[in-house]
């Protein structure tokens, strides 16, 4: 097939450092078993439907499963975009991630916090919370289920923010608490106020224009298949998936 993917030698050497170590028998050939779990999540396809240029279906997804407990993906685009960022300006938003019934047709487990899925009138959903830099590249991600407020999201981010000057955010982000957060930071807001407030926000609107960087990073991101639609049950999972499609759209 000559539309594989396929790593380059450069590309490996960059995600390499990420590698746990292998214990005992010495691990598959990396370049292609990444490649594999790659093309697959990129194409949304089962994995026993990859391509057999990639090995067994089973070894990819073993792989991807056991990389994805351990939080390899998430350590990879951690260590990868603190490399490279440009925090200056910083953004953050969110956006909703259709859940396939595959995901949420099972009840969780006792004692299970949960497969972070609600329920809307559009169907099932998962919200996604990212931080971007000022190239509206993503620096840290927070899944909740699609009825948590935005709020909430801002929250958990918060002490995962880089140092910077300014950052940009939606009416959605207008609340006293989190501007006097920012600003304990040394981060500047710049976000519109609510309609609701009786005194007017001043911001930069000039600034906010940039914002659509990060609607632009969520878009790129829904191009991958196993992005836009959810088919793990499992929360860590998907979340390896996002942080796999960020990786290899915005770092590599």
């Amino acid at each position: 097939m000559s539309d594989l993917f396929w790593l380059t030698d450069e590309q490996m050497e960059r995600l390499r450092p990420f590698f746990p170590k292998s214990h005992g028998k010495p691990r598959v050939d990396d370049r292609r078993v990444l490649s594999g779990i790659i093309f697959v999540n990129r194409n949304g396809m089962r994995w026993r439907d990859a391509p057999r240029e990639y090995g067994p279906h089973k070894t990819l997804y073993n792989r991807w499963k056991r990389w994805g407990d351990m939080g390899i993906f998430m350590r990879m685009m951690d260590g990868l975009s603190a490399a490279k960022a440009e925090p200056q300006t910083i953004m953050i938003d969110a956006t909703y991630l259709k859940v396939h019934r595959t995901a949420s047709s099972l009840r969780p487990k006792k004692g299970d916090p949960g497969r972070l899925i609600g329920r809307t009138k559009g169907g099932m959903n998962t919200k996604l919370h990212a931080v971007t830099d000022q190239n509206g590249r993503p620096l840290s991600f927070f899944m909740t289920a699609r009825q948590i407020s935005d709020y909430t999201g801002a929250a958990a981010l918060l002490d995962s923010l880089p140092a910077a000057q300014w950052m940009l955010g939606d009416r959605g982000y207008d609340a006293d608490w989190f501007r006097d957060a920012l600003e304990e930071k040394g981060i500047k807001p710049c976000i519109p106020g609510r309609k609701s407030r009786g005194k007017p926000v001043k911001y930069d609107k000039r600034k906010y224009k940039r914002r659509n960087r990060i609607e632009i990073m969520f878009g790129r991101l829904k191009d991958w298949r196993r992005v836009a639609t959810r088919y793990d049950r499992c929360p860590t999972v998907f979340f390896s998936a996002v942080c796999l499609a960020a990786i290899v759209i915005f770092w590599l």
